[in-house]
């Protein structure tokens, strides 16, 4: 067996999206390729990048945004793999609102104005005809939780929501008025990111990382292995809910939530970069060159 290494990885809340790495850290994947994990919980996706960028982490399994923006000005960030391609997330509206055009004049939760679920809103209700600004307006409410809040308050109308807040938030008597995944079917949703200079001198660390991660996909994606999947999908959502974490799971695995190959299709890369040009994260003179922040030579060495 290989020596052992130590290996830290750093996120931002490690939630539902974290599913396969907690499924290789609980049954003995990881330690099997010789990795101890080291696990950094920093809060915020743009803290996590930061982690990687200043040597605080080694990796970190967040939006990819942070690294592209490195990327194009020169820097040493690279994505290496992704770790999920689908938005897996309704549009959760109160109970009088009836359909994406019932939002005009309304008050829509988002978590910032500028990424993220008030880009993916925008686009959903474009399709509708409803314009920001002007048609409706931002709130900043928070993650999903603290929108969960809000929503049961009163103080939003309509809100984005994950699996299984969505289908919480429907049982609760609230309205499912579209799916994110219908408007942005690909996009690389949260990837594996590194330095350059590290990941070069630690490519045998990076591969095992990357070859312990293709078991528990496998894993993670196969219905018949649920017993192991499903308690620790509950743990990190709805806590004593089996029902709601199994619908949940399902929900998000049969979209195909986590790639088994791993891998960043061109169409999820493409969608990623259009969507930080429309926030204004990203200048159009970047297009071309973004994409070239994955660098595909450690999975092909994790696959052989």
């Amino acid at each position: 067996m290989a020596s052992s290494q130590s290996l830290s990885l750093a996120g931002g809340a490690q939630g539902f999206n974290w599913l396969p790495v907690f499924v290789a850290e609980e049954h003995g994947i990881f330690a099997k390729h010789g990795l101890v994990i080291e696990y950094k919980k920093m809060g915020t996706v743009d803290k996590a990048t930061t982690a990687v960028l200043e040597g605080e982490a080694d990796l970190a399994i967040t939006p990819p945004e942070g690294a592209v923006s490195n990327f194009v000005k020169g820097g040493e960030l690279r994505v290496i793999s992704s770790n999920s391609n689908r938005l897996p997330m309704s549009m959760v509206a109160q109970s009088s609102i009836k359909s994406i055009k019932d939002l005009r004049g309304k008050k829509v939760g988002t978590s910032s104005l500028t990424e993220g679920t008030a880009i993916y809103t925008q686009m959903m209700l474009s399709k509708e005809g409803l314009r920001y600004p002007g048609d409706y307006e931002f709130e900043l409410a928070g993650i999903h939780t603290k929108r969960w809040e809000a929503l049961q308050a009163g103080e939003i109308d309509c809100a984005p929501q994950p699996a299984p807040w969505n289908f919480l938030a429907e049982r609760e008597g609230f309205n499912l008025i579209g799916e994110i995944n219908d408007v942005i079917p690909e996009i690389v949703f949260a990837a594996v990111i590194g330095r350059k200079s590290w990941l070069d001198g630690n490519r045998d660390v990076v591969v095992r990382f990357l070859k312990a991660l293709f078991e528990a996909y496998s894993i993670t994606n196969d219905p018949a292995r649920e017993d192991v999947t499903l308690p620790i999908f509950q743990r990190i959502t709805t806590k004593d809910d089996t029902k709601l974490a199994s619908r949940g799971l399902h929900y998000m695995r049969d979209m195909g939530m986590w790639p088994g190959n791993l891998s960043i299709p061109r169409q999820a890369m493409d969608t990623t970069v259009d969507l930080m040009i429309r926030a204004n994260l990203l200048g159009e003179p970047a297009r071309p060159v973004a994409a070239g922040v994955f660098d595909r030579s450690f999975l092909d060495a994790a696959s052989n």
